[in-house]
């Protein structure tokens, strides 16, 4: 009897804390197909407001969540989305919290949507306090935030890991270039993924990120400036 109780409140507690994702409204939908999913301000008079969907529940796994909020979004043919504060007892807007939060979904023109030109976004690892070299200087990079950098036409840039076996990545400005979004991984010993004895040590790497993934952890983390 003990054992069935202790398994009952088990499952009682992983439901609990349970990550959902859900459209908690739903003004409208519209019919395309576009794979984008940029983050707007959500004053710009060229988007149209669909929905909103609410993420309840804390998960450190941020791909997954992400896969979650794009198939919602995407049920509505939303394109653009924003964050969309609570609202405390006294009127002012709550600080984001990461186990629960809402999201405005819209639809915007591609043509429309916000462009950043020659800038780069710096995102840290989920979990792990970092130092890396931006130029030959440190710079620290507590778990879940992120850096802005704007890219000087006039030279190159340098990032590194400053890692035995890390990465070191230089970009520059170009004409009519892209917004990119970079991840810092962390440190970490694995298995040999080949069956072989030993492991496998990774001192640090740089990984570019698909440009709507990049904007949501730039939503859902700090920003360290």
């Amino acid at each position: 009897m003990k054992k069935f109780i202790f398994l009952f409140l088990m499952m009682f507690a992983t439901g609990s804390f349970a990550q959902n994702v859900i459209l908690s409204k739903v003004e409208k939908s519209h019919s395309n197909s576009n794979k984008i999913f940029y983050k707007i301000n959500p004053e710009m008079g060229a988007a149209e407001y669909l929905g909103e969907l609410e993420v309840q529940g804390f998960s450190g796994n941020d791909a997954e969540v992400f896969g979650k909020v794009y198939k919602k979004a995407k049920e509505i043919g939303a394109n653009a989305f924003s964050w969309n504060p609570f609202e405390s007892v006294d009127g002012a807007s709550q600080k984001f919290d990461p186990v629960h939060y809402r999201l405005n979904l819209y639809y915007v023109a591609p043509d429309d949507l916000p462009k950043e030109d020659n800038v780069i976004y710096l995102i840290s690892s989920p979990v792990k306090k970092q130092t890396i070299s931006i130029d030959g200087k440190k710079t620290d990079f507590e778990p879940r935030t992120f850096r802005k950098l704007n890219l000087d036409s006039a030279g190159i840039t340098t990032i590194s890991t400053r890692k035995l076996l890390g990465s070191t990545i230089k970009v520059s400005a170009q004409q009519n270039q892209p917004v990119q979004y970079f991840q810092l991984s962390a440190f970490s010993v694995n298995n040999n993924p080949y069956g072989t004895a030993g492991i496998n040590l990774k001192s640090g790497d740089i990984i570019k990120l698909e440009q709507s993934f990049g904007q949501f952890l730039t939503t859902i983390y700090q920003s360290a400036e």
